[in-house]
């Protein structure tokens, strides 16, 4: 049986954390393939609560809201859903995995909100960086069709920083002034400003482990390499990886920290964007959401 509330009162409990999920862009939490994954992670652990996140109880809306929305207001409310919420909040922690552009937005809850605790974040294809390229919409994807233009041509206005979700993660490494003045997310969440947000750094470093997996031949993300921080020059398609950056040498989110104290993990998972494997999955569950109440709470 899935946990309840109640199994999480007693630290000598054997039940599996809680497994939260945040989806990617153009999905919704009641989709059959996040559904299944959530069977993955309970036939791997047994007696995983999983909660899948949701902006709207309505799957259409939720699934509008992961391409329009103001990040900040959003991420808001996931903190108060979890925080409220009658399984999570007796958890003396949870694990977070995050697909695609869901990763970035779930390591911004543990930063901002971390209330629940998370445990183990895991990401898949996420846009830790940004994206210094937007993807084309779907081929009867109207509401990111109708948008694209201003999504293009406005990128750093208010209008488009605080209602379209992509722009809120856009980077542009050879306009970083405009990025640093006018992003409405990443620049903050990242701490690139020259004035830092202490709490994030120190709810970063709250994590018993943060799991990177870039997609091999991603084709979707530009620059892939934002998976694991990376940063790219378009012109001279250099990439400077997160060692080699100013965010990890001065240590702004305390991503080296977590390195030097083995929590920080870069994998590979072979194939293009969210091209996902039961086994890959299956194997990453037991691996890094194995742990139980049991004496195992954040460091």
């Amino acid at each position: 049986m899935p946990a309840s509330g109640d199994q999480y009162t007693s630290l000598e409990s054997s039940t599996p954390l809680p497994l939260v999920i945040w989806h990617g862009l153009g999905d919704n939490y009641k989709a059959d393939g996040l559904r299944s994954v959530g069977d993955i992670a309970s036939a791997a652990n047994p007696g995983t609560y999983t909660y899948f996140i949701r902006l709207d109880d309505d799957p259409s809306s939720d699934r509008t809201a992961t391409f329009l929305g103001n990040l900040t207001e959003q991420v808001s409310k996931v903190c108060t859903d979890l925080a409220s919420h009658p399984v999570l909040s007796k958890a003396p922690a949870i694990n977070a995995l995050g697909f695609s552009q869901g990763g970035q937005f779930l390591r911004a809850y543990v930063e901002r909100c971390n209330q629940p605790p998370v445990h183990t974040l895991v990401t898949f294809g996420s846009q830790h960086n940004g994206i210094s390229e937007f993807q084309n919409c779907r081929e009867n994807d109207w509401v990111c069709q109708s948008w694209d233009g201003y999504l293009k041509r406005n990128t750093w206005s208010h209008f488009v920083q605080s209602r379209l979700v992509p722009a809120q993660y856009y980077r542009d490494p050879e306009d970083v002034e405009g990025y640093l003045e006018n992003s409405n997310f990443l620049a903050d969440i990242n701490n690139e400003r020259e004035i830092g947000n202490a709490t994030y750094k120190e709810n970063l470093k709250k994590l018993k482990k943060f799991v990177m997996f870039i997609f091999s031949d991603d084709e979707t993300v530009v620059p892939k390499e934002s998976a694991w921080f990376a940063d790219y020059n378009k012109t001279s398609e250099e990439v400077t990886w997160l060692k080699d950056r100013k965010i990890y040498n001065e240590d702004w989110l305390g991503l080296k920290w977590l390195n030097e104290k083995h929590r920080l993990e870069f994998r590979v998972a072979k194939g293009k964007h969210m091209q996902l494997s039961e086994d890959l999955l299956s194997d990453a569950f037991k691996q890094y959401f194995g742990d139980t109440t049991s004496g195992k709470g954040v460091e």
